[in-house]
């Protein structure tokens, strides 16, 4: 019994961990900032797409950047061929 009730409590932990995104990034950003992404297209390669992203989302740079890397990390997110960007390929983007 106690071994069932450490392994619900390890899986519990993890599977949290799985959800969690960059620190000082809420919930709510990272929702704002997929939408944003969709608005755009889903694409963001310079300046011209993360500014907008960046805007709706009320995001800064830093944490646009590491939502960014959290998708990539997470394989939800693509890097483009030839150094072209990032297109999000996840929520309204799947």
């Amino acid at each position: 019994m106690k071994k069932l009730v450490l392994v619900s409590v390890a899986a519990s932990a993890l599977s949290g961990c799985i959800v969690m995104g960059p620190s000082g990034v809420t919930p709510e950003m990272h929702e704002d900032f997929v939408s944003a992404a969709a608005s755009i297209g889903c694409v963001m390669r310079d300046e011209s797409d993360y500014q907008p992203v960046e805007l709706q989302a009320g995001l800064t740079r830093e944490q646009t950047l590491a939502l960014v890397q959290h998708h990539l990390t997470w394989g939800t997110a693509e890097k483009l061929p030839g150094d072209q960007g990032v297109k999000l390929t996840t929520g309204a983007c799947a």
